[in-house]
């Protein structure tokens, strides 16, 4: 299903597509070492990996995410419209799902942002480095985590500790931007709607009107 809609700002008409994500129902767990479309794309899979610390409203009504790379230049200019979405909507819920595309630096801070999580830093890690400008280098992430007081130290030892599960989740969000045919970053899904990139708030909030529409006709919380 898709939903046209003209999402009016100022003075500008920009038509966006909303297609409804074909979110998979749960299968019964393949052989170990084994997964399924079903199981990638299911929307617990999706909207609510149990590794991956939830912004904004964790008991949110509706989910926003986002697929993203710390090198991405639209990652970092559209941050701060996320958060002024979920300034003034207090019932959203944002998942940040890594998806390191653009370089080993990329992998780099995809790694050692997710091992913050184990210091209860990983909010303050993510925004340092979706402040930070310029190209990245291992040294530059160190710099700016430790700037926004990450014991960085710790951060490495938690990621040596955790690796095969913060590997895992990576190749988890890759399989499903693969399985999904996203091609670049960011790119979200907004309840149960993908959309493009670069919305304003304005056409944030409408999105999200539009998902809890949806998920109001279904008899289903969108979330």
């Amino acid at each position: 299903m898709k939903l046209a809609k003209r999402y009016c700002v100022g003075l500008v008409a920009i038509l966006f597509v909303l297609t409804a994500v074909a979110f998979e129902s749960a299968q019964t767990a393949p052989a170990a070492g084994q997964s399924t479309s079903s199981d990638i794309l299911s929307k617990d899979a999706v909207l609510r990996d149990p590794e991956i610390p939830a912004l904004g409203n964790p008991k949110g009504d509706i989910t926003i995410v986002e697929f993203f790379d710390y090198q991405c230049p639209y990652c970092k200019k559209i941050s701060p419209v996320l958060d002024q979405v979920l300034s003034e909507d207090k019932n959203v819920r944002l998942v940040l799902k890594d998806w390191p595309i653009l370089g080993d630096p990329s992998g780099y801070a995809a790694r050692l942002v997710l091992a913050t999580k184990y210091q209860n830093k990983y909010e303050a890690a993510h925004r340092a480095l979706m402040a930070k400008v310029g190209r990245l280098t291992e040294a530059a992430i160190d710099e700016a985590l430790a700037q926004a007081g990450i014991d960085v130290n710790k951060a490495k030892a938690d990621l040596a500790a955790n690796k095969p599960a913060i590997d895992a989740l990576l190749k988890r969000n890759n399989e499903q931007a693969e399985a999904f045919g996203f091609r670049g970053t960011p790119v979200f899904i907004v309840g149960t709607f993908r959309i493009p990139g670069g919305l304003t708030a304005e056409q944030f909030k409408l999105a999200i009107a539009d998902a809890r529409k949806a998920a109001k006709q279904g008899g289903a919380k969108g979330k």
